[in-house]
């Protein structure tokens, strides 16, 4: 890699659209796709997901929770799948939220950023809500590797707001203060940032300002209600790096490889 992640992810979305698929292995997809809940029912399931998408889709966003389940030997199907997809050509988004401070962050960021980890990815997401400068390791490390860090900024689960949309001593939302931080990291970057920020599709409304020059991972869209026309609305002028995600709405499909393609397909089509 030579170029940073924000320039490799805006070529991505420029080539391939701009949607990120989940890989989401549910124990009830498992057995929707007529596999077993097991280790064996996993890889399948996993790696149907890297033919089908990773050739022709911009990110694949593994869930990192749906194969620490299944123990070490989860772990080696998430090693081979990220291998896989980046080989590829998709750009790997873990989906992790990881966070922590100190060295037990920095322990984080070598097992995942570090490009000589096996387990190393593009991005992946963190929770900044032990501080924003509790990432400090994580950010070091993705500018360090060229790698991406998505940080949870406003999400729409309904126990969010406790803390995104909790008042500031001074004024604003902590909320604010995360997608302030956030735009300070892509200070003068181009044509974006590598720090992007997690937004739920299906808010009513933002009232934070959400331009941060740098990507936004938008989860929601599709199964979960958040529609291509509400993104746009949502988002206004912000919707060029906007990363929708969906994972149920396309992995129903399968598990045929045709038909998980096709599902991709008019996803792209649809938020273009």
């Amino acid at each position: 890699m030579t170029a940073a992640f924000g320039a490799r992810l805006h070529a991505a979305m420029a080539d391939r659209g701009a949607l990120c698929v989940g890989i989401d292995p549910h124990a009830s997809l498992l057995l929707d796709w007529g596999l077993g809940d097991d280790v064996a029912g996993l890889e399948r399931f996993a790696r149907t997901c890297v033919e089908a998408f990773a050739g022709s889709t911009a990110v694949l966003k593994p869930q990192s929770a749906f194969f620490e389940r299944m123990g070490a030997r989860g772990i080696a199907v998430l090693e081979t799948v990220i291998a896989e997809a980046r080989s590829a050509g998709a750009l790997v988004l873990l989906d992790a939220k990881r966070g922590d401070l100190g060295s037990t962050m920095q322990g984080y960021a070598d097992a995942y950023l570090r490009l000589s980890s096996p387990l190393a990815v593009d991005a992946i997401t963190v929770n900044p809500y032990l501080g924003f400068e509790s990432l400090r390791p994580m950010l070091t490390a993705a500018e360090e590797n060229l790698a991406g860090v998505f940080v949870v900024a406003l999400t729409s689960n309904p126990e969010g707001p406790q803390v995104q949309r909790a008042a500031m001593e001074g004024g604003g939302t902590v909320a604010g203060a995360v997608l302030a931080a956030v735009r300070a990291e892509n200070a003068g970057a181009t044509p974006m940032g590598s720090v992007g920020a997690v937004i739920g599709a299906t808010l009513p409304s933002l009232d934070e300002d959400v331009s941060v020059n740098g990507p936004l991972l938008v989860p929601g869209y599709g199964v979960q209600g958040g529609s291509a026309a509400h993104i746009r609305r949502l988002f206004a002028g912000a919707y060029p790096r906007v990363l929708p995600s969906t994972s149920r709405g396309v992995l129903r499909a399968g598990p045929s490889v045709s038909a998980l393609r096709s599902a991709a397909a008019r996803c792209q089509e649809e938020l273009a």
